[in-house]
């Protein structure tokens, strides 16, 4: 369509990853207007950046806007617009039901006129977006931009491997030096994880200028407070200790609000000085702020951090079954959704640790092999719907077979939201059910010790996995359980519904 083409209704969508959820957000909602018979144009914020961009005449022009995101999309463009904002699993499960809010709130948004000249910060968005969904997407911005280089770092150092477990060390048997180059690539773009995550949620927050403090924040929760082993006291030449991962979400928020505090504060300053604030006071002023801040809880917050992964490693102790038992549930409890991306991050955040530890360490037998639990039950719940459309064929409508025949591809490279459309539908049985093939999976992977140093990819990254065949024997005992429960419920649906295939 021509750039100037208006429409009905205005939408953007976005998701952690950038990956699955939003497109299938967005083919949701495009399907649930053509149904009402109302044209859309549904902006996507992917892992490639914004596709499918709006114009500000369109956005002008549309009669509603919904925003379905979990991340940071520019709300503040629709300030003004009778909006419905929600995370973008609900655009997936009711993209009818969100169209109707939206267009319900029009009478709002013109009984309003502050809110048709608000900013950003009062804009209708806000107001309808819980603060649990604020803080989530502040977050998940952070996690979205993070994860890149998480995946980009964590499987060039695994590939490194393939050389040799010590191939990158110049004194060992197996050193290779283009496996070293590898490990040194690998964990420059692992330690950026943090300063990213950091710098990214500062920015949803406080918008560019929050970039500068995020970074530092980042930084500083990485190298922590130096202090000289000699006088105990600060000291720029000593060393530090992290607060790592936990250090960088807080970093993040701290950045954010300072950035938004120093605008409240310097608002008064006149119009022609805008430019003076933004090169010199935000950037100089935020970043001694959080900076001061970061600092002055670097003790205390390295001190949770140390407890939070000496717990996260006390599971262990518990039992394999324990421990694999709650990575599953949480993996297939919302299919990439808010306790899914809680059960990845920490995975990855313990393989940092592990990769910075050092094989052969405590720290990094457990983090890997803790990360090769979470991929393995990531994997399943798409792999649970492909088998049950394999094998139970007539019980599955032509569109979900299709869509669980895609699932090979997505649940083979890590892609656990394919398997969102299946358990919408019936969310009971089907959601304890992948969460019992997760869960399998995952115990079986613990039980087997099997160690995966790279953090995505699925059977992609097969080579550098240690244990490779029991981790596909894991992986396979949790589809096939799962898969036969889920044919024999929809074989049980289909005989109740007059042997009829239920839509």
């Amino acid at each position: 369509m021509a750039e100037d083409t208006t429409y009905d209704l205005i939408a953007a969508t976005g998701c952690p990853t950038g990956i699955a959820h939003t497109y299938m957000a967005k083919e949701a909602l495009e399907k649930a207007a053509a149904a009402k018979g109302l044209t859309i144009k549904v902006e996507t914020h992917g892992q490639v950046g914004i596709e499918n961009e709006v114009t500000p005449a369109q956005i002008k022009a549309a009669k509603a806007v919904i925003v379905a995101a979990d991340k940071d999309v520019q709300a503040e463009r629709f300030a003004g617009k009778p909006m419905v904002s929600v995370g973008v699993t609900a655009a997936i499960k009711d993209a009818e039901g969100l169209i109707d809010k939206a267009l319900a709130a029009k009478a709002q948004g013109e009984l309003s006129e502050e809110v048709a000249n608000a900013s950003s910060d009062n804009s209708s968005s806000d107001e309808k977006e819980s603060v649990g969904h604020i803080i989530y997407k502040h977050l998940m911005n952070g996690v979205s931009h993070m994860l890149v280089f998480v995946v980009a770092g964590g499987v060039l150092t695994a590939v490194s491997f393939l050389w040799g477990i010590t191939s990158f060390d110049s004194t060992a048997a197996d050193y290779n030096s283009f496996a070293a180059m590898l490990k040194i690539i690998g964990g420059i773009a692992m330690n950026l994880m943090v300063p990213v995550l950091a710098a990214y949620i500062a920015e949803s927050i406080g918008k560019r200028p929050a970039l500068v403090p995020g970074f530092v924040a980042g930084m500083i929760a990485i190298t922590g407070l130096p202090v000289s082993p000699e006088t105990g006291l600060i000291d720029a030449g000593g060393a530090g200790v992290g607060f790592g991962f936990l250090g960088g979400i807080v970093g993040g928020f701290v950045a954010g609000y300072v950035i938004v505090g120093l605008e409240k504060l310097l608002s008064g300053m006149p119009k022609n000085l805008d430019g003076l604030k933004a090169i010199f006071l935000y950037p100089l002023l935020s970043t001694f702020i959080t900076g001061l801040i970061m600092l002055g809880i670097s003790g205390p917050m390295a001190a949770i951090n140390t407890g939070m992964m000496s717990f996260l490693e006390g599971l262990e102790a518990s039992g394999p079954i324990v421990l694999g038992l709650a990575i599953g549930c949480m993996c297939a409890f919302d299919m990439g959704g808010p306790v899914n991306k809680a059960a990845y991050v920490t995975g990855t955040a313990l393989l940092t640790e592990a990769l910075q530890a050092g094989i052969g360490t405590p720290t990094y037998n457990f983090g890997t092999n803790f990360m090769a639990a979470v991929s393995a039950a990531c994997i399943v719940p798409p792999l649970i719907t492909a088998f049950a459309v394999i094998v139970g064929k007539k019980y599955f409508s032509k569109e979900d077979h299709d869509a669980g025949i895609v699932n090979i591809v997505l649940g083979c490279t890590h892609i656990t939201e394919g398997a969102i459309p299946f358990m919408t539908k019936n969310i009971w049985p089907v959601m304890p059910i992948m969460m019992c093939g997760s869960s399998i999976a995952a115990i079986l992977t613990i039980l087997f010790g099997v160690h995966d140093p790279a953090p995505h990819g699925g059977f992609l990254v097969l080579p550098v996995v240690d244990g490779w065949y029991l981790w596909l024997i894991a992986i396979f005992a949790g589809v096939l359980v799962g898969g036969i429960l889920y044919v024999i419920f929809k074989r049980n649906e289909y005989h109740k519904n007059g042997d009829k295939v239920v839509e």
